[in-house]
């Protein structure tokens, strides 16, 4: 969710629920400090949609599995998309 994924980015600890996809649902949690509504929106528009994450996944596993065949070494991001 590029929502959960910009809070993250922001506040690697932020502990916090959201309903419904609903920007202005989130509850934040365990005494997390509030994040602006405006500063996710900046943020989610910075980062990959979760559409371009699966995409890169997909090319990513696509490369690994082309140079296993090949006999060559994998970048670890591509080991990653067949161990993980």
């Amino acid at each position: 969710m590029l929502m959960a994924r910009a809070i993250i980015a922001i506040n690697p600890n932020a502990e916090f629920s959201i309903d419904n996809n609903d920007i202005n649902s989130i509850t934040w949690t365990n005494g997390t400090t509030p994040i602006s509504v405006a500063d996710i929106e900046t943020k989610m528009s910075e980062l990959p949609t979760d559409q371009e994450l699966e995409e890169q996944k997909a090319n990513l596993k696509a490369s690994a599995k082309a140079k296993l065949i090949a006999g060559e070494a994998l970048t670890e991001a591509e080991a990653d998309t067949i161990v993980l």
